[in-house]
């Protein structure tokens, strides 16, 4: 059998606060996000992302932010960052003492105008005039729709490597690169990832998939084979961009974890804790997209019950 070339441990950043409750038609309560990140942060990530400081007409769910920012546990060990459009954003950030945000922008300039109101080459612009500013929290970047534009189609992979281009000149050494739409494909993803790996090998890759097509999981692990070892994903399969007509959920942390696990591959992840954060999202909101809620832990379905660890080496 042939060596499928996967690493020993990822690491995940759990984006639910965020990408999942900002696309939710009704308000989230305030005490309703809070109580889910303080269950989040005790399951063993090291990042999660939170919140959006961005305007409240444009994500009426992200209107709370500064209160949910004052009211959350902060546990030792624990990275809680947030999403960001511009410098004020990114003011406002840092005004709360955040440490790592994340300012997004698009590939294409079709979905950039669309969710930002301005070209992706005036983000990158964005960009560099907060890196001006000298501030000490450190400023990732994040692009949407690598793999598939709802406007555009698929974006060439010369105008990526532009972007990334310029992006990494400015000295940003983390970079999400986004399956917005969810319409990439494993050969797609794999090609795409692992020549940007090869291209800029100081630049920390995070793989943001979405759903929307069921290629979620297989995608992940054509970057896996790519050579990325950071993943974003969301508790319960919640998520979606509001500029991305169709687009459905994140890949649910949950079952990404289990499948993780039983390929031997560490998370540092507790997924009974994770699974009980996945229930109570699923109450909150009254719906998921989680294959772990709908079947149950993978184990279960094993002849002779549940897998010990033993039977999994």
């Amino acid at each position: 059998m042939k060596n499928l070339n996967l690493p020993k441990k990822v690491f995940i950043k759990e984006v639910g606060p965020r990408d999942g409750f900002q696309i939710e038609k009704k308000f989230v309560p305030t005490e309703n996000k809070i109580e889910v990140i303080d269950m989040l942060s005790a399951c063993g990530f090291a990042d999660i992302q939170y919140t959006a400081f961005v305007h409240p007409k444009a994500i009426p769910n992200m209107a709370d932010a500064a209160e949910v920012s004052a009211k959350i546990k902060r546990p030792a060990g624990v990275e809680f960052t947030a999403l960001i459009p511009n410098q004020k954003g990114y003011e406002r950030a840092c005004g709360l003492g955040l440490k790592r945000v994340e300012l997004t922008m698009s590939a294409t300039d079709s979905h950039n105008l669309s969710n930002l109101n301005c070209t992706s080459l005036e983000s990158i612009a964005r960009l560099e005039e907060c890196l001006k500013l000298g501030l000490e929290t450190q400023l990732c970047a994040g692009l949407a729709v690598v793999f598939g534009c709802p406007f555009e189609g698929r974006p060439p992979y010369e105008r990526i490597r532009m972007l990334v281009d310029r992006i990494v000149g400015l000295g940003i050494k983390d970079l999400g690169l986004a399956d917005t739409s969810g319409v990439g494909d494993p050969k797609q993803v794999y090609d795409i990832c692992a020549r940007l790996v090869d291209a800029y090998p100081s630049v920390t890759f995070y793989v943001h998939v979405h759903n929307t097509h069921g290629a979620a999981v297989a995608n992940i692990l054509a970057a896996m084979q790519a050579g990325i070892t950071h993943f974003d994903s969301s508790v319960a399969g919640l998520g979606g961009c509001p500029y991305a007509p169709g687009a459905s959920g994140n890949v649910a942390t949950e079952d990404i974890v289990q499948i993780f696990e039983y390929m031997g591959i560490e998370t540092g992840i507790d997924i009974d804790r994770l699974i009980a954060a996945a229930k109570r999202v699923e109450e909150i909101v009254g719906h998921s997209d989680s294959a772990t809620l709908k079947a149950g832990k993978m184990g279960h379905l094993v002849e002779g019950g549940p897998i010990c660890q033993n039977n999994r080496q």
